[in-house]
C-alpha cells in the first residue's frame, strides 16, 4: 500500500477512510487469547457450558475484537508519508454492543475523525471505528481510536 501524504491525510477528516477485509473469529483465536489474558471465563472457552447460555455457544472476548483493529488497519489503512514508526496512544470510547460468536466474520469500518500534526513531529489520528459482525444489524464494537505517527522533521 502507498504511503500517504499529511495533506491528503488531512482532506479525508470526516470521511469512510476504509474496511478492512472480512475475518473469521475461531475457538483457536480465542482460546490464544484467553491464555494471554489468563481470562478463561466459560462463555469463552468451554463451548459445552456456553451452548447452554443465551449465546447459544462460546464467544470472543470484547478485547479481543479490540485488539484486532492492529491488524485490520495494517490491511486497511496506507501509512502516513515519512513515518518511521506508529504507536496506540488509546481510546476516547468504546463500547462493546453485540457479542461475537466463535466462527463470526468481522470487519472494521474506518471514519477518520480528526488529525493533530504537531511540532515535535508526532501526528495524532483518531478514527471512528466500527468492528462489524457479518449478517448482524448490530456492530461488535464501535471506538474513537487514537493512534500516534512519527514522522522525523529533519528529514521532511
Amino acid at each position: 500500500m502507498q504511503p500517504i501524504s499529511l495533506e491528503t491525510l488531512l482532506a479525508g477528516v470526516g470521511r469512510e477512510v476504509g474496511v478492512s477485509p472480512w475475518r473469521t473469529v475461531t475457538q483457536h483465536m480465542i482460546d490464544l487469547f484467553a491464555d494471554a489474558t489468563d481470562d478463561h471465563q466459560f462463555i469463552h472457552c468451554d463451548p459445552e457450558r456456553a451452548r447452554e447460555t443465551s449465546f447459544g455457544g462460546t464467544i470472543a472476548h470484547g478485547f479481543l475484537s479490540l485488539s484486532l483493529l492492529s491488524a485490520m488497519a495494517f490491511e486497511t489503512l496506507p501509512p502516513l508519508q515519512g513515518s518511521t514508526m506508529g504507536v496506540n496512544h488509546g481510546f476516547d470510547e468504546v463500547r462493546f454492543l453485540a457479542p461475537v460468536k466463535t466462527g463470526a466474520r468481522i470487519r472494521a469500518r474506518f471514519v477518520l475523525a480528526e488529525v493533530k500534526a504537531r511540532p515535535s513531529g508526532w501526528v495524532q489520528v483518531a478514527h471512528d471505528v466500527t468492528v462489524e459482525i457479518e449478517d448482524s444489524a448490530k456492530p461488535a464494537l464501535n471506538a474513537r481510536w487514537l493512534t500516534l505517527a512519527f514522522v522525523d522533521p529533519a528529514a521532511a
